[in-house]
């Protein structure tokens, strides 16, 4: 195994993929002789060619359309968004053709659409280029939504959902680009909407995903320094959710708390919460804890910023409370 970061895998991914179809294309703003606004497409351009490699205006509508067209007509479009604030410009697109058209026609096409997006905060960009609104996408049947926390599942998710028919969300975390793992040298794919055990424990299930997996084992490895024992498992996909390791996980522990980085009302902890109690009451030894994103917009200052963002310390805290 290489150890290279998340942008590296993701990257990786995207040429390995291009390489072996020739049908992969991917369009995009800055994506071709820029080389991508987070530099995962640098290089593309020249190998691949203006052909295969598509700069496109500001408009995602535009490209989330095309990419659709380009889908039903046989080819396996990647497009990207600089970041998911801005797929709300794209939004009927997404939501209301890419998300629905199979099952409208009756199954008569598919749409093997990867639209490839930036979510969360941390990086001091504004309320309006900060958000992680990944539960309002998950929210519709129809659309898979991904949302790797590691570079081994990023590379191996990715590949998954260029090789699918359905069309795809696919999530990376703004502060996750400079982390490293190890990630196999050998081509490999991870099944999407598969739920994975992170780090083994006995005394709590904390249940999570993305950026917040990484905050998560940190609380872990201080909260074992203290004799307690915490199960991570990280969602990887929010829609398919794949909810039982987090049960079976539950039912060993009888403790949970749930972290994430969107907002606590309507979101991902509320939905794993309602279903653990659903499949599990009975197994309940103490009230379910959500950690979230403070309920305002992300503030620029980064003082602030950072306050309103889930830190160590609330996850850390609410293990202890639950205990």
């Amino acid at each position: 195994m290489a150890r290279i970061t998340y942008r590296e895998a993701i990257s990786k991914a995207l040429w390995e993929e291009m390489e072996r179809d020739p049908s992969v294309f991917i369009l995009g703003e800055e994506v071709g002789v820029w080389g991508g606004t987070y530099a995962v497409t640098k290089g593309f351009y020249d190998h691949f060619g203006p052909k295969r490699v598509m700069d496109t205006p500001i408009a995602e509508a535009t490209i989330v359309g095309a990419a659709i067209g380009a889908a039903l007509t046989g080819l396996r479009p990647v497009a990207e968004l600089m970041t998911i604030n801005f797929a709300f410009a794209a939004m009927d697109h997404i939501v209301n053709q890419a998300a629905k058209l199979r099952y409208m026609f009756g199954g008569q096409m598919t749409l093997p659409l990867v639209i490839r997006t930036v979510s969360g905060g941390g990086r001091q960009l504004g309320a309006t280029h900060s958000q992680t609104p990944d539960a309002i996408f998950a929210h519709f049947p129809g659309l898979k939504v991904v949302a790797p926390g590691t570079p081994e599942d990023a590379k191996g998710l990715l590949k998954a959902a260029i090789r699918s028919n359905d069309p795809i969300l696919f999530i990376e975390h703004a502060t996750l680009y400079q982390t490293r793992g190890e990630v196999p040298d050998e081509d490999y794919v991870i099944p999407i909407g598969k739920s994975k055990i992170q780090r083994q424990g006995r005394d709590v299930t904390l249940v999570t995903y993305s950026k917040m997996l990484e905050l998560s084992m940190k609380a872990a490895d201080l909260l074992s320094k203290e004799g307690i024992e915490v199960e991570i498992v990280d969602l990887r996909s929010l829609r398919p959710l794949d909810m039982e390791p987090v049960i079976q996980s539950f039912k060993k522990t009888n403790r949970a708390v749930i972290v994430e980085e969107g907002w606590r009302s309507y979101g991902v902890g509320s939905e794993v919460a309602a279903r653990i109690y659903e499949e599990a009451f009975d197994y309940v030894d103490a009230p379910i804890k959500r950690i979230a994103q403070k309920e305002t917009p992300l503030p620029y200052n980064r003082t602030l910023e950072q306050m309103a963002l889930p830190q160590v310390e609330d996850i850390v805290r609410a293990v202890k409370e639950v205990l």
